[in-house]
């Protein structure tokens, strides 16, 4: 997982037996996320069942594919990102509520995203998910992550339990900021980029879209928070803590 295929030197996991993973145990996983090419790279990582334990059943682009394809393999595990066409991962939490619930077999998410910012983990654990971890993770400590979250573990990559514990510790609710709230998710995403001083061609290879992608977003960023520049718009987000 470390480019935007996913397509390094795949890693076989520690303590795999052949034919069938950790100590000879299955997991059937769908994988959920908008890039193609993303998808196919982690399916090579981590799709080698006989030496992972992890089958890869389904996949999805979108939150509707996501919905139908979760709803009919029931995998044991969903790794999800967050920012998905059709609303989001949380939508696809929302939507699948009554399979996470299900005393017999629950459906478990684990969030696999290039975000790391606080707002983002901090939504899919309250929408449901068990864990969450970054796209810079290896295949190896991706299929523990998986079958820790299998077992009902939390998991998290390094740093972003932090932001979990902060959240839950707090009996105040948060305030709701008017103005983010009027930015789809993916417009957060490139902000934060821009405000941490990110060049548009950076943020596209890092969001795998295009530099025109990125400059409408920004566009209409700049928009519906009614502000002039990137440098006004850094001051706006580092006033809110958002970098």
């Amino acid at each position: 997982m470390s480019d935007a295929t996913g397509a390094s030197e795949p890693t076989e996991p520690t303590g795999t037996d052949e034919g069938g993973g950790a100590g000879g145990r299955r997991v059937r996983v769908v994988l959920v996320d908008d890039h193609r090419m993303f998808r196919t790279g982690v399916q090579a990582e981590i799709g080698r069942t006989d030496i992972t334990g992890v089958e890869v059943v389904g996949e999805a682009a979108d939150v509707d594919q996501a919905v139908t394809v979760i709803t009919a393999t029931r995998p044991e595990v969903v790794l999800l990102d967050v920012h998905l066409p059709g609303g989001g991962g949380l939508e696809v939490l929302r939507r699948c509520s009554p399979l996470m619930a299900d005393a017999e077999s629950p459906v478990r998410f684990l969030a696999l995203s290039v975000s790391d910012a606080a707002e983002d983990v901090i939504g899919v654990i309250r929408g449901g998910a068990r864990g969450y971890v970054t796209k810079t993770i290896t295949g190896t400590d991706l299929v523990d992550s998986i079958f820790r979250v299998q077992d009902g573990d939390a998991v998290f990559s390094p740093r972003l339990a932090g932001f979990v514990l902060d959240a839950f510790a707090s009996t105040d609710a948060p305030p709701i900021d008017e103005d983010l709230d009027r930015l789809t998710q993916r417009e957060r995403e490139v902000l934060r980029l821009i405000a941490r001083g990110y060049a548009y061609k950076e943020i596209a290879k890092q969001l795998y879209i295009s530099v025109k992608t990125v400059e409408s977003h920004v566009s209409a960023v700049l928009r519906k928070l009614q502000l002039s520049n990137r440098h006004e718009l850094t001051r706006w987000a580092t006033a809110r803590r958002l970098v």
